[in-house]
């Protein structure tokens, strides 16, 4: 979508491969892509990305802050290194992202973040620590918010629901995750990646230019 838009868009991943093979299917759909490989909880590594890019593509106008993975399991039976994995990438990658593009669209006066949470924040059993980063991930987008609006800088997050991807499909319980979806969801469907693609898509758009520090809920109306 950000393709459709006209943006150059730069494909970041900790496997370069994955990276590169996205890029590619954008340049074959006649869009400006490239890829970089990143580890987002790794300082060096997201500077040296970003100055990649901004040898290829000059400063970043639009940061979309979408790195994390779930390691679910009750609190008592979670081992320290999955709850340090997932706050992590979820937490310090946003962190660590944003303090790297950020003095370009200061001097700029102009910029765009959009920080993927979820309607997890609210809090899952079995997801302690995914709930716990993506509601900070909240905070730190309201905190960016306050410190940079100044600067003509929006900062917002998108908090998807129960999402169609290839991860969610292959799910042990997907069919029931789906059936559930139709029967209680106000919305009776899965969300599709489309719908979270258009709302990220707007917040960085001029028409969303005086909103910041929110949260935009793509969840089909699941807020408990």
């Amino acid at each position: 979508m950000f393709g459709e838009e006209g943006a150059r868009v730069v494909v970041a991943d900790i496997v370069p491969d994955a990276a590169e093979s996205t890029a590619e299917e954008l340049r074959g759909l006649g869009f400006e892509a490239m890829a970089v490989a990143v580890n987002v909880v790794d300082a060096a590594s997201v500077a040296a990305a970003v100055a990649t890019v901004a040898e290829r593509f000059g400063a970043v106008d639009i940061l979309v802050n979408n790195a994390g993975f779930t390691r679910d399991n009750r609190i008592d039976r979670m081992p320290e290194e999955d709850w340090d994995a997932v706050v992590g990438v979820i937490l310090k990658g946003a962190f660590l992202c944003t303090k790297a593009v950020l003095p370009g669209m200061i001097e700029r006066r102009a910029g765009r973040i959009v920080n993927i949470a979820s309607r997890a924040y609210l809090g899952n059993p079995g997801q302690a620590n995914y709930s716990s980063a993506k509601a900070g991930l909240l905070g730190f987008t309201r905190a960016m918010a306050l410190e940079n609006g100044r600067h003509n800088i929006t900062v917002n997050a998108v908090a998807p629901g129960i999402i169609d991807t290839e991860a969610v499909r292959n799910l042990r319980h997907f069919e029931k995750i789906k059936a559930n979806a139709e029967a209680s969801l106000p919305l009776p469907r899965l969300g599709t990646v489309d719908d979270v693609a258009a709302a990220v898509v707007f917040l960085a758009s001029e028409p969303a230019g005086y909103i910041t520090g929110d949260v935009l809920h793509v969840c089909g109306g699941r807020y408990g």
